[in-house]
């Protein structure tokens, strides 16, 4: 049984998490997307959008704690949920444009950079908001734990696209990369919105 004081103390580190989140997902999703954009890389696109996906999750989960209300719990791990479903659309429907040949994707510095900063940090965060999660048994902080791994993931399959494209200029590597994820994102939705993510 938790003190009140370690239930705040609790309450205190989601939410430092959260706002750590919410700032860093937004300098994340700026610097992919205009990455992206220069090298029109799907891989680059679909991380970015998985990073804009992340913070309004984050967003999400911030407001169910900042409340104090457990009534928000399950709509919050319901839109979570959602959101990992857009993101598996979202990431789908850009690689198979890229692979039908609407665009040829590009090296860029910047997307790499961001990918490898992303590949080093998110599991760091996933793993404390899952601790977090399981001391407080919230499902949507779970969930959001979940997209801050799926995060880090991304970020490492869509490094081993973008560096096959830069290396030996395998066009089709990035697009495919990008939808190596998409089983993953897909079954944590499914466990988000069944309200199985803490289990």
């Amino acid at each position: 049984m938790l003190t009140l004081e370690q239930s705040s103390q609790q309450l205190t580190r989601i939410k430092r998490f959260q706002w750590l989140t919410i700032g860093w997902m937004v300098v994340e999703a700026c610097a992919a997307l205009v990455a992206a954009w220069m090298a029109r890389s799907p891989a680059l696109v679909a991380f970015g959008g998985d990073s804009a996906i992340e913070l309004v999750s984050a967003v999400v989960v911030l407001r169910r704690f900042g409340k104090e209300s457990e009534e928000a719990e399950m709509p919050a791990a319901r839109l979570t949920g959602l959101l990992l479903f857009a993101l598996a659309g979202f990431v789908a429907a850009v690689s198979v444009l890229s692979l039908l040949g609407y665009s040829a994707p590009k090296p860029n510095y910047l997307g790499i950079a961001v990918l490898v900063l992303a590949a080093a940090g998110m599991p760091w965060l996933a793993r404390e908001k899952r601790l977090l999660s399981a001391a407080t048994g919230s499902v949507a902080l779970r969930a959001d734990a979940t997209e801050s791994a799926l995060c880090g993931y991304l970020s490492l399959i869509a490094l081993v696209g973008i560096g096959l494209n830069s290396l030996w200029h395998i066009k089709w590597a990035d697009p495919a990369a990008a939808l190596l994820i998409i089983p993953l994102v897909i079954k944590e939705g499914i466990d988000a919105m069944r309200h199985q993510a803490c289990c």
